[in-house]
Order: C-alpha cells, then structure tokens, then sequence
C-alpha cells in the first residue's frame, strides 16, 4: 500500500478546508497510508485523526521524508494564512498541489506582512511581477484599501513552481494554470462532499425560533464586499411590497474590512435581516433546511470551487450563483445564474420572485441540486481522482481500494456511496459558520 503525506489545515484552524480535509481523508485513505502533517502547534479536535491516521507536526515533514521516502506528497493550498506553515514546507520538500484557488493574493500578502514581517517585499514583488499597475495595487493593499484590483494578481506563481503536479476542483483553475506552467501535469477532480440526509424545513424553523410560513433566504459562509451583499439587499427591498414577510439570514463570520450592518441600513433592510454570527454545524445545517432559496453569489472571482454551494445544492435548495469563475461549469437547470453586470440587481430580483411564486418550480431546481452532488461530488470519487492522477503522475497500478472506509462523516448518507459506484435594526446573533471556502 503507497504511503502519502497529506499537508492540510485541520479543525480547530478556521478554513473551510480543515472541513474539506477531515471529510476527504477517511476515503483517500482505503487506498493509502496517511501520514498527516498539521501546524506545529495545533491539536486536532476531531478524535478520529488520531485514531486512524499519523499525525505529525508539518515543520518535520522534510526529515521525515529524508529518512523515509514517501511515495508522493499532498499539500492543500487556499487563499487564507492558514496555508503558511504549509507553503513554508512545500518551498523546501515540493510535491503535488491541491489548488483550491487560482488567486493568492491575499495570502501572499499576509504572508509577508505576519510570516516573513517584511511587507516592503511584498510591494517589490508586486511591481516585478506586475509592472506599475502591481505597485500601485500593492500600495493600496498595504494601506487597507482591499481593491477588487487585486484579483487581476493571482500571486500563484511562485506556488506552482514548486509544484510536482497539480489538483484542482475546476477546469477554471486548471486553464488559467496551464497558461503559466504548460508543463505541470494536472487534473480536474470534483470536489467531493457529504450528501446530507433529506430535512424538515418545518423542524428545522422551529429550532431556529424562525416564523413557518414567511419567505426566507440566506447566504452562508464569511461575509465580505465580495459575495455581493450590496447588490442583494438592494434588490430584496424592492421586493418588500409584495413579501411584507420576507427575510434575509447571513450565516457566517464577517470580514472586518466590510461593514455589514451598514450595508443593511443603507438599503432600509434593518427589520428584514439576521446576521448570525459563527455557528456550530449543526445549527449551519438548520438554517439551510429553513431556507426557502438560498443565494451564493460572488464578484470577483478568486477560482474558487466553493463547498458552501455544493452544501446548499446536496441539501436541495434552490440557489442563486453568480455566472463567472468556476461557477459557470455548474450545468443548466442546477442553480440560478446571475450576471455580474448592470442586470445583476434586476436578475436577483426576477430569480426570487419566480421562486417564492412557483414552488414546483423551486422543488425541481432543489431535487435536480441534489441529485448532481449525489452522483457528481462524492468523496469516493474525488479520492479515487486524486489516487487516479498520482498513479498515472508516478507511474504506479490502477488504483484499487484495499481497506474498507476508515471512519464515517454522521453526515454521510448511505446511498451516497451507491451513487458513486456507478458514477465516479440588524438583528444580530453572537453565536456563523468559518467561512466553507478558503477565501478572504
């Protein structure tokens, strides 16, 4: 059996990747040995780690490798400090990379502010890498001024140098990759995530302490400038004459560069909005029960595949998406596509109010959600696509499975796996989900 260590954020660190990983590794590894590599000074809380795997602190894993080759090397890389120790041991001991966003920008930023406490470098590589338009969006950056310019820097590059190969959940990622290092070998492996069991909207509301017949929508994971709150609240206000009832849930943890609550008071939502706050799982998973139509929007684009939306569609909501980045390879009649331009307030608008009018409507677009994560997204697939690609990058046997499931997700519906075997004022909350991307 091949032995592969795999670098990743782990609970308690908040990414949503430390969910992404912790979900993953019990598939990944009825095909391998795992020995998982963590921060120095973290301590994994899910007990099942360390139950079955061996885990080790990340500074030791050149040394480790130095005395006992692994077989191949897994590092999980997103646009967050999380990834910090990580991108320090991948400089010294390269291997595979799981990219999870094309854009680093903002964590190479924070890189070398915090890490490397050297934030003249970060403005001198802007401007070698970008010219004059990259120092001068460096200099905005560092002065606290998060332009949606930055996007246009993907401050990847140095990443995939060090890379011996590369994963990335969408075809996105992989194109603008390629351009950069057309010789990296590659592959596009479908996030996988769990399906969760069918809920009671009804059960679910009344936990929450939410009304049971009022039109409600929600967004989920880290509030920030980008997941287009503005545009959101502006459209949902011109939709209050008709659904004096209707309200607006923000799960989630918001970015301290954006003001959220006055985002709502500019747009008169005081009494039609609830921003939660960070929430436990469990109370995350309610509130997507509770949701009548969920929105998942957001402009620009770091590349990322977002886990928040797979989530939303496996639960079977109906879900508003922006049409860019990778979410445009999301097929026809899964979720609603919104264009990130001048029609984007009155497509918002449109999508909702046929919804909340046609719930046949909404219940087709919600079972058609669920059944595409159930046969598509599964994590048996996506370990078999990573295993898939190492053989094929190192020239080993078809992968087979050789154990049975290490540990099993509650979360984790039986017949997911079947499916897989035959598809490879404000009123706010101090108790909201980390953010189920990496991003910033």
């Amino acid at each position: 059996m091949r032995h592969l260590a795999f670098a990743s954020p782990i609970n308690p660190l908040p990414s949503g990747i430390s969910d992404y990983s912790e979900e993953l590794l019990p598939y990944l590894g009825r095909y391998a040995h795992i020995t998982l590599y963590v921060d120095d000074r973290l301590r994994p809380t899910n007990p099942s780690l360390a139950r079955h795997l061996t885990i080790r602190p990340i500074s030791k894993l050149a040394r480790d490798h130095r005395r006992r080759p692994f077989d191949a090397i897994l590092y999980q890389i997103g646009n967050s400090l999380a990834h910090a120790s990580i991108w320090k041991a991948m400089q010294q001991t390269p291997g595979v990379v799981v990219l999870h966003e094309f854009v680093l920008h903002h964590f190479m930023l924070q890189y070398y502010a915090t890490v490397l406490n050297d934030i003249d470098r970060y403005r001198a590589e802007a401007g070698k890498r970008y010219g004059p338009e990259g120092d001068r969006i460096a200099n905005l950056m560092m002065h606290g001024r998060f332009t949606e310019a930055a996007f246009d820097l993907p401050f990847c590059e140095d990443v995939l140098a060090c890379a011996d190969g590369l994963i990335a959940h969408s075809q996105y990622v992989l194109t603008r990759a390629a351009a950069l290092r057309p010789e990296l070998p590659l592959a596009l492996v479908p996030m996988g995530v769990p399906l969760p069991h069918p809920s009671d909207r009804v059960a679910a509301r009344t936990r929450l302490g939410l009304p049971a017949h009022a039109p409600i929508l929600a967004s989920f994971g880290h509030i920030n400038p980008y997941k287009r709150i503005d545009a959101t609240l502006r459209a949902l206000r011109l939709l209050q004459d008709d659904y004096p009832e209707l309200h607006y849930i923000l799960v989630g943890s918001a970015s301290p560069s954006y003001d959220v609550q006055a985002a709502v008071a500019r747009a008169g939502m005081q009494e039609h909005v609830t921003i939660t706050g960070y929430v436990e799982r469990s109370v995350f998973e309610d509130y997507i029960s509770a949701a009548d139509i969920c929105i998942n929007l957001r402009h620009p684009t770091a590349g990322e595949t977002s886990a928040s939306l797979l989530r939303l569609l496996g639960a079977g909501r109906p879900t508003l998406v922006t049409a860019s980045g990778s979410f445009t390879e999301v097929p026809p009649g899964i979720a609603a596509q919104v264009d990130p331009d001048a029609s984007e307030g009155d497509l918002i608008q449109s999508y909702v109010r046929l919804l909340l009018q046609r719930p046949d409507l909404a219940n087709q677009m919600g079972s058609a959600a669920r059944d595409y994560v159930a046969h598509a997204h599964t994590l048996e697939g996506a370990a078999l696509g990573y295993m898939r690609f190492l053989s094929t990058r190192y020239g080993w046997e078809d992968p087979q499975p050789l154990r049975p499931l290490l540990w099993e997700s509650e979360r984790i519906e039986p017949q997911a796996a079947r499916l897989s075997a035959q598809k490879p004022g404000v009123r706010s909350q101090e108790s909201g989900v980390r953010s189920q991307e990496s991003g910033v």
